[in-house]
């Protein structure tokens, strides 16, 4: 189990030049936009426009703070995603922009490279304990809100708002928090 916490991330810009994104991880550690397997980040979005296009790369966009924004991915209907909203995939190589429904948003981005891998990003309301079983390769836990304890194998952490935690091949994982919490889990597979 690795914890990275949020004042270790790393900043930089979009690739479009449009803003700044938050690094979470990438691995492999330290890969660059052309050659990651798969990459989760934040960003601020503070105006309409287009989002860079990644070749190649599937994406998975949740909104973490915000009123939200409509989505337009070519050959889909707009699509308004809010914080209430389950996490949104779709292919980052079509072209696709998005309008702010009131403001700033704050959005959890995950990208895999398709042909490597898939991913699935779900949100978890924690409160109390909550076992998870994955057969995923490699899973990073996201702690939106509150505060998450997780246990696994003998291992335990505990993750603060914005922490997270990447684990190699879990077996079974228990997610434990005192106070309501909100956790992304994101699972890496095999493609």
């Amino acid at each position: 189990m690795r914890i990275l916490r949020a004042i270790e991330y790393r900043r930089m810009p979009w690739k479009n030049g449009g803003g700044e994104t938050v690094e979470i991880a990438v691995s492999p550690d330290r890969a660059t936009l052309a050659d990651f397997d798969w990459r989760v980040s934040m960003a601020t979005v503070a105006a309409d426009g287009a989002f860079s296009s990644f070749p190649g790369i599937d994406r998975t966009l949740s909104v973490l703070e915000g009123h939200g924004l409509t989505l337009v991915i070519e050959g889909r209907p707009p699509k308004l995603l809010t914080v209430a909203d389950p996490p949104l995939s779709f292919p980052a190589d079509v072209p696709t922009s998005s309008r702010l429904a009131d403001g700033p948003v704050t959005d959890l981005n995950v990208m895999t490279r398709r042909h490597a891998l898939k991913h699935r990003v779900r949100k978890l309301h924690v409160e109390g304990s909550l076992p998870i079983s994955t057969n995923a390769r490699e899973i990073l836990l996201f702690c939106h809100k509150g505060s998450v304890a997780l246990r696994t194998e003998g291992v335990s952490a505990t993750l603060h708002a914005l922490d997270t935690a990447i684990l190699q091949q879990p077996i079974a994982l228990t997610l434990s928090a005192d106070i309501a919490s909100e956790v992304f889990l994101i699972e890496m597979m095999s493609g």
